[in-house]
């Protein structure tokens, strides 16, 4: 179907289906290129709806850098809300581009972004919107080449079937000389298989199709093996050595969207340590991009927008050298116009509030952090030591200088844990509410935000098991009677998404069909609570002769094979596992800063570490032995 037939088609019903401004494109700051001049178009895909599409990150960067490109040009799709999904199926109009309104089919890359594992059945959907095989080898030649990436892609199993080519790591880099190596082998007609050879041949780029597993007789993972010449042993993750310039150029979206602001990262990776963080150890090594550039990126993209909020974004922002000349610039710059700055996961301690403070624009809300344990052995155990005096400290800081909200995130569900050290929370939550009592009073609030934890790959906890889910009813009861306090709500990770989230993140290959028969029995938009369909989930399971039990409630030996081995993330599985024993002895290790370990991301990328000392990693060389 051409263009301007497709922009007929939907201009006869858009008026029917909730925020038509989802589907017509024309944003401001939205690229529009003559499709003549290009060699190369590029499809952007967020696999959920434009309201949580367009604020991504990730895909603004790409969106801004390809669109650089003289002879390429990005646009963007998000899925339809179901409205107008049943709209588009009832006509036959196929999923389309907003920019051209040219359908996805038409396309030469489709490069969609998973960030978790809740999209798998939206990518499916929106194969099947686009009028494409769901499957990667039913798709030849003239239809688009799929790409893949974002942090579900560190085990890119459950997937495999459906993507042509994954990207593990970050794409800066490596998405142009995809490109490149597309273009080069369009232009020589050769089949698609020529073209996945070549891709192979880029270091961070996963060809599911050219690797084959192979079971055990209990089912776990026995090995993987190669079965294309071109297939690498394992795939390396891909990292950008110095970080680029952040995009300056946002799109400004038609409607209301979950964050209209402007995004800049301030740094890449964390030193911190937490073993039941997958970001921290996957994006590693540390790198800063220069509080000039932020300030800079910061200011053009604001006066572009328009916007009234910015975020500065990092895994641990205390921990941002320049955090403090930063501030005071940004304080200095934004004062009068009383621009809102998110300033997220900062440090427990009055540092932070001091931080955080000075950033305080017209729209003053809550204070959030995360301390995620409250006892003694769970702080060990996950290795976050925060003591209980600093808390109550920051506390007594926050509330004492007018804040009247505190929000907490903590996680039950950890490995060892007892309802003691559940109890500790709700102990813990009651000292802060009556800070908060004796220093605002009854303005006072504290938001619990208690998640059950889930075990992910490349993590020291990765051979762990999910808590039962009994268990987990248990403490969630537990903390429900204990703070039947006036100031205090709770929120809480669901049963059911926990499970989703368990099985997905920590599926092997077989999971992939269990996926297809899920999305056919109508599961789609999982990550929206009443849209999740368990019982499709569980017929899909059991049709394909699996237990979502044996992948989240079973403890893997120390030597087992992981589906996700075939990923290299930098730091050695033999860190993880000494990390994963240090945490079952109550042992903390010391934050990266204070001197190297040996995790293996030094030796890994040694060799494009830069000299110039102002973008130097933190990561030293390590001392031989260690």
């Amino acid at each position: 179907m051409l263009p301007n037939e497709i922009e007929k088609k939907i201009d006869t019903f858009l008026l029917k289906v909730q925020k038509p401004g989802r589907y017509v494109g024309g944003e401001y700051n939205a690229v529009v290129k003559d499709p003549a001049a290009v060699e190369t178009r590029v499809a952007l895909a967020f696999p959920d709806i434009y309201d949580l599409g367009v604020p991504n990150l990730g895909l603004a960067i790409f969106y801004d850098q390809l669109n650089k490109m003289p002879d390429v040009w990005a646009e963007r799709v998000y899925l339809p809300w179901e409205d107008m999904e049943a709209e588009m199926r009832s006509r036959g109009i196929p999923l389309y581009t907003l920019e051209s309104k040219t359908q996805l089919r038409d396309m030469d890359i489709l490069g969609i972004t998973i960030p978790y594992e809740s999209l798998y059945t939206n990518v499916l959907n929106l194969f099947d919107l686009a009028q494409m095989s769901v499957f990667s080898a039913e798709r030849d030649e003239t239809c688009p080449l799929v790409i893949a990436g974002g942090h579900s892609a560190y085990n890119p199993e459950p997937m495999a079937p459906y993507i042509d080519a994954f990207v593990i790591g970050e794409g800066e880099e490596v998405f142009p000389e995809i490109i490149r190596c597309y273009q080069s082998w369009k232009r020589s007609k050769a089949s698609k298989l020529t073209l996945l050879e070549s891709l192979a041949e880029i270091e961070g780029v996963y060809i599911p199709s050219f690797y084959e597993p192979f079971y055990n007789e209990d089912g776990t993972v026995a090995d993987v093996k190669t079965i294309n010449p071109k297939a690498k042993t394992r795939i390396k993750k891909r990292i950008v050595p110095v970080l680029p310039e952040p995009p300056e150029r946002f799109i400004v979206p038609s409607i209301d969207v979950v964050q209209n602001r402007v995004a800049v990262e301030i740094m890449r990776g964390c030193s911190r340590g937490c073993r039941f963080c997958q970001a921290g150890f996957i994006t590693r090594p540390v790198r800063e991009r220069p509080a000039d550039m932020v300030i800079n990126s910061l200011s053009k993209a604001l006066e572009d927008t328009g916007y009234e909020e910015a975020a500065l974004l990092s895994l641990s922002s205390s921990d941002y050298r320049p955090i403090r000349e930063l501030v005071t610039e940004l304080h200095d710059l934004y004062q009068k116009r009383k621009l809102n700055i998110a300033l997220p996961s900062l440090r427990i301690d009055t540092v932070s509030v001091d931080i955080l403070e000075q950033l305080r624009g017209s729209r003053a809300g809550g204070f959030t952090l995360a301390p995620e344990a409250a006892s003694e052995k769970i702080k060990k155990t996950i290795n976050k030591y925060i003591t209980e005096e600093q808390l109550l400290k920051t506390a007594e800081v926050i509330y004492g200088r007018g804040w009247t909200t505190i929000k907490l995130y903590f996680m039950i569900g950890l490995p060892n844990e007892t309802m003691e050290d559940v109890q500790a929370i709700a102990d813990l939550a009651i000292k802060v509410i009556k800070i908060g009592r004796r220093l605002v009073g009854k303005r006072s609030q504290l938001n619990l935000g208690v998640a059950t934890f889930v075990p992910k790959p490349h993590t020291p906890f990765q051979w762990t098991q999910l808590d039962d889910p009994e268990v987990v009813a248990e403490k969630q009861a537990l903390l429900k009677n204990a703070l039947k306090t006036p100031g205090v709500k709770i929120s809480w990770s669901e049963p059911d998404s926990t499970m989703f989230e368990a099985w997905s993140t920590r599926g092997d290959r077989r999971l992939a069909k269990v996926i297809y028969r899920a999305w056919e029995l109508g599961a789609k938009l999982d990550a929206w609570a009443d849209h999740y369909k368990k019982d499709a989930w569980m017929q899909a399971f059991e049709e394909n002769n699996l237990s979502p039990e044996f992948y989240v409630h079973r403890k893997r030996n120390a030597d087992e094979v992981f589906p996700w081995d075939i990923i290299d993330p930098g730091v050695s599985k033999k860190t993880l596992r000494r990390e994963y024993e240090n945490s079952l002895n109550g042992i903390l290790r010391p934050d990266c800063r204070t001197g190297c370990y040996g995790c293996g991301i030094v030796q890994a990328f040694h060799d494009i570490q830069p000299a110039e000392e102002s973008v130097r990693w933190f990561c030293p060389i390590p001392e031989k032995g260690v």
